[in-house]
C-alpha cells in the first residue's frame, strides 16, 4: 500500500504528467480518434516539458544574479526560497505533507464539482509546497498526525480552489475568455496587482498597453521581445557585477571566465529561457484547452484548468520584463524599510520576483495599462517581501532557519491560520476551516439563485455575473487563438 501511494505521489507531483493525463481523459471523453488522442496527449506532455525546461533555464541564470546582489550590497538575512524551505520541512513533516497534497487534490475536484468555483488546480509542484506549509502550521498547533492530514487536506482543497478564483476576474481581461485560470501560490499577490492597477488607472485617458510601446525607426529592433529582454537584463547584470567585483564573480561564479563576458552570457541565457517558455505555453494552450472541454462537459461541468504562472507570459511579453523589474524594486524598497526598522531582513528572492512579478505585470497591464503593470507589480514585490516576514513567527522551529516560503499565498494562508491557532488553539483552527467551507457553499447557492433570477443563466465560474458563461467556457480554441495572435 505504501508503495502504491508513493507511486501516486510521484505522479501527482509532476505537473507535466498531470496535465497530460487531463488531456488524455478529456480527449477520451470526447471520443476522439485514437491518433488524435495520442497526438494531443503527447503534445501536451512535451509542451509542458518545454515550458518547464524554459523555466529551469531562467532560474539557473537568475541564481548567480542573486549571489552577486548579496555580495554587491553586503546584505545578510532570510532568503525566501520554496525549494530550500520545503527541503527542511520534509525532514519532519514529509508523510503528512504528502497525504495532505493527495487528499487535498480530491477535495479540490469535489469542490469544483459541487460549487460554482470550477477551478481544478494543475500546478502540482507548488500545491505540494503549500501542503508542506499547512503541515507545519497544523503541526505547530499541536494536532495529532491524523488531525494534520484531515484538516490539512480540507484547507489545501479550499486554498487550491479559491486561489485561482480571486485572480480570474483579471485573467479574463488578459485572455479575453474564461477558458483558463492561474494556478500558482502567488495568486494573492497577482490579484493585488490587478486591484492596484484597477484603482490607479484613472478615469481620464487610459494608460497605453505595454505591448504598444513605440520606438524610433532606428531602434526598431527593440520591438523584438527576445532582443529587449536580453539587452535590458545585460545592463542590469553588468551593473550588479561591477558592484560585486570581478574577483568575486570570477572566483565564486564564473570559474575563471571574464566576469563581463560571464554576466552578458547569463543575460542572453535568461532571454533564451523566456523564449522557450513562450514556445511551451503556446503548445500547452493549443492542446489542453480543447482537451479540457471533455472534462468540463462530462465530469465537472464547466471545469476550468488552473495552470502555472508562465501561462500568462504570451499575452503581454513586454509586461513580463516590466513586471519583474517593478516587483524586484518593490522587494528592495521593502528590504530597506526592514533595515531601518531593525526587524529581520527578507532579501528579495529573484526567482519569486520574476515568476510572480512577471504575472503581476501582465495582469496589471490588462487592468491598467503601463501604469498598472508598474504599480501592480511593485505592490506584489512589497507583498512577497513583508508577508514572509510576518510568516516567520508561526512556523515554529522552521521559522528560525535562514529561508522561508516566498509567494504570497503561503503568507496569507500561513499568517491567517497561524494567528488563529495562537489565539484560539486547535478548536479555533477547526472552526475556521469548517466556516470557510460553509461560506464557499453559501456563496455558491447565492450566485446560482441570482443567476436563476437573471433568467436561468449559469452562475459562471467564480460568481462574477456576466462573465464565465457556458458558451464562452466551452470555446476551447479561443485562448489559443488569442495567444498566437499576440
Amino acid at each position: 500500500m505504501e508503495g502504491v501511494l508513493s507511486v501516486l505521489l510521484d505522479v501527482f507531483r509532476q505537473p507535466a504528467i498531470i496535465v497530460a493525463l487531463i488531456s488524455l481523459v478529456g480527449l477520451l471523453l470526447q471520443r476522439k480518434a485514437f491518433s488524435d488522442v495520442l497526438k494531443g496527449t503527447v503534445r501536451t506532455l512535451v509542451g509542458f516539458l518545454v515550458l518547464a525546461a524554459g523555466a529551469g533555464v531562467v532560474v539557473a541564470s537568475l541564481d548567480p544574479f542573486g549571489a552577486m546582489f548579496q555580495e554587491a550590497f553586503n546584505v545578510q538575512g532570510v532568503v525566501p526560497n520554496n525549494e530550500a524551505i520545503v527541503g527542511q520541512v520534509l525532514l519532519d513533516y514529509g508523510s503528512a505533507a504528502a497525504l495532505i497534497f493527495f487528499f487535498g487534490f480530491i477535495v479540490n475536484v469535489l469542490l469544483a464539482a459541487t460549487t460554482h468555483f470550477k477551478y481544478i488546480y494543475l500546478s502540482g509542484h507548488v500545491a505540494f509546497y503549500m501542503a508542506a506549509m499547512i503541515a507545519v502550521i497544523l503541526g505547530v498547533a499541536g494536532f495529532p498526525v491524523w488531525g494534520v492530514v484531515l484538516w490539512g487536506a480540507l484547507l489545501q482543497g479550499l486554498v487550491t480552489t479559491l486561489s485561482p478564483a480571486i485572480v480570474q476576474p483579471f485573467m479574463r481581461k488578459v485572455t479575453g475568455s474564461n477558458d483558463v485560470a492561474l494556478g500558482h501560490t502567488g495568486g494573492a499577490g497577482v490579484a493585488l496587482s490587478g486591484l492596484v492597477a484597477t484603482l490607479t488607472r484613472g478615469k481620464g485617458t487610459p494608460s497605453k498597453s505595454t505591448e504598444d510601446i513605440t520606438f524610433p525607426k532606428g531602434l526598431g529592433f527593440l520591438r523584438d521581445t527576445t532582443v529587449i529582454v536580453a539587452l535590458s537584463m545585460a545592463v542590469i547584470y553588468v551593473i550588479v557585477a561591477l558592484f560585486a567585483g570581478a574577483s568575486f564573480v570570477e572566483t565564486e561564479l564564473s570559474d575563471g571566465q571574464n566576469y563581463i563576458v560571464y554576466v552578458v552570457m547569463q543575460a542572453a541565457t535568461f532571454s533564451a529561457g523566456v523564449f522557450v517558455i513562450l514556445a511551451g505555453v503556446r503548445v500547452v494552450l493549443a492542446e489542453i484547452v480543447p482537451a479540457f472541454k471533455g472534462i468540463s462537459e462530462r465530469l465537472v461541468k464547466n471545469a476550468i484548468p488552473a495552470l502555472d504562472v508562465p501561462i500568462t507570459f504570451t499575452f503581454a511579453p513586454n509586461a513580463v520584463l516590466i513586471g519583474f523589474l517593478a516587483s524586484f524594486v518593490g522587494g528592495i524598497v521593502g528590504m530597506s524599510v526592514m533595515i531601518f526598522a531593525g526587524t529581520a531582513i527578507v532579501i528579495p528572492g529573484v526567482v519569486a520576483h520574476f515568476m510572480t512579478g512577471a504575472a503581476s505585470g501582465v495582469i496589471g497591464n490588462a487592468a491598467g495599462g503601463r501604469r498598472g503593470a508598474v504599480l501592480g507589480a511593485f505592490a506584489n514585490g512589497l507583498a512577497i517581501t513583508f508577508l514572509p516576514l510576518f510568516l516567520l513567527p508561526v512556523l515554529g522551529d522552521i521559522g528560525l532557519s535562514n529561508s522561508t516560503f516566498s509567494d504570497s499565498d503561503y503568507g496569507v494562508v500561513g499568517i491567517l491560520f497561524g494567528q488563529i491557532s495562537l489565539a484560539g488553539g486547535q478548536i479555533a483552527v477547526i472552526v475556521a476551516i469548517l466556516a470557510s467551507l460553509v461560506l464557499v457553499y453559501a456563496s455558491s447557492l447565492f450566485v446560482r439563485a441570482r443567476a436563476r433570477r437573471a433568467g436561468g443563466r449559469d452562475g459562471g465560474a467564480d460568481g462574477d455575473a456576466g462573465s464565465g458563461d457556458a458558451a464562452t467556457a466551452a470555446d476551447g480554441t479561443r485562448v489559443g487563438q488569442t495567444a498566437s495572435a499576440r
